[in-house]
């Protein structure tokens, strides 16, 4: 079979239109790969000015201690593929939310106030606007958080201002927060590091993801394992400076005969939860970072 230029031409516009088109946008990975993905997409940063919708006002701004209690609803495919309000497409499967007044993109924690889970989610469209609901949530997000049947449900909305401002400066490229400044010290926590594999179940982002229809807040089993170490005081000294991303532990393992002290940040309900810790991780030096599951 031949093929003529035209056809050649046509065959590679549609591999780069592929292309373009698989680029996600993971929580997992680092601000300055999330800002690629997000131009990749057409996106970019943005407050906003001050809007008008059905008669009433809203202010968007830049609160890193927003909070609030309120209903959330859910968006799907009605709004699938579409531009959202910073230039992204919608991707209803994807862990995103729409939001009134936060900057685009945020970052959240979403907690369901009537079965206890909470999941991460970037902000990057807006909206709801009917009925006084405070956040509108991807199709994705709201089977996660165990909502999509009914529609709605009663939430707490939490800016996470870290990760929220690492991704603005790597969007508008400005230098980024000075918590990230430590890859010389980490290093050598890397470089000693040692996973013992035969404990632990690695969960990798290309599997399909686990069912939670019966997930509460008691069923957190998710971590993030910096690393095990052969002597206790090496790992309680890691797990001391890791306590700015979030609560540690140290647990022993042994492993043919031999005991190790692994340093652990947890437990998450989800896996996209603890993703988001070891992207901190990962920034932070300790690249042989990785997500388990007891």
């Amino acid at each position: 079979m031949k093929l003529n230029k035209a056809n050649i031409l046509l065959c590679l516009t549609a591999l780069i239109m592929a292309g373009c088109a698989s680029r996600e946008v993971k929580l997992s990975d680092s601000p300055y790969s999330q800002a690629a993905a997000i131009k990749g997409q057409g996106g970019s940063y943005k407050v906003g000015k001050p809007y008008k919708i059905s008669g009433k006002w809203y202010y968007p701004k830049e609160d890193y201690s927003y909070s609030e209690v309120g209903v959330a609803s859910w968006y799907g495919k009605d709004f699938h593929a579409k531009k959202t309000a910073n230039g992204e497409k919608y991707d209803m499967n994807t862990l995103t939310a729409a939001h009134r007044t936060l900057p685009l993109p945020s970052i959240v924690r979403v907690t369901n106030l009537e079965n206890g889970r909470s999941l991460v989610l970037r902000v990057n469209d807006r909206g709801p606007y009917a009925k006084n609901r405070i956040i509108d949530i991807s199709k994705r997000g709201a089977q996660l958080l165990g909502y999509q049947t009914q529609g709605t449900a009663k939430v707490r909305v939490e800016l996470l201002e870290d990760e929220s401002r690492e991704l603005k400066a790597a969007l508008l490229n400005e230098p980024m927060p000075s918590r990230y400044e430590k890859p010389a010290k980490a290093t050598a926590y890397a470089q000693n590091v040692v996973v013992p594999k035969k404990q632990i179940e690695v969960y990798r982002a290309s599997e399909p993801l686990p069912a939670y229809q019966n997930a509460n807040a008691a069923d957190k089993n998710y971590f993030v394992q910096a690393g095990a170490f052969s002597k206790q005081d090496t790992a309680h000294d890691l797990s001391r400076k890791l306590t700015q991303f979030g609560k540690t532990n140290v647990a022993t393992a042994d492993v043919d005969g031999k005991r190790f002290y692994r340093v652990r940040l947890g437990p998450f309900s989800f896996p996209e939860e603890a993703e988001v810790t070891l992207a901190k991780v990962r920034n932070y030096g300790i690249q042989n970072a990785s997500v388990v599951r007891d």
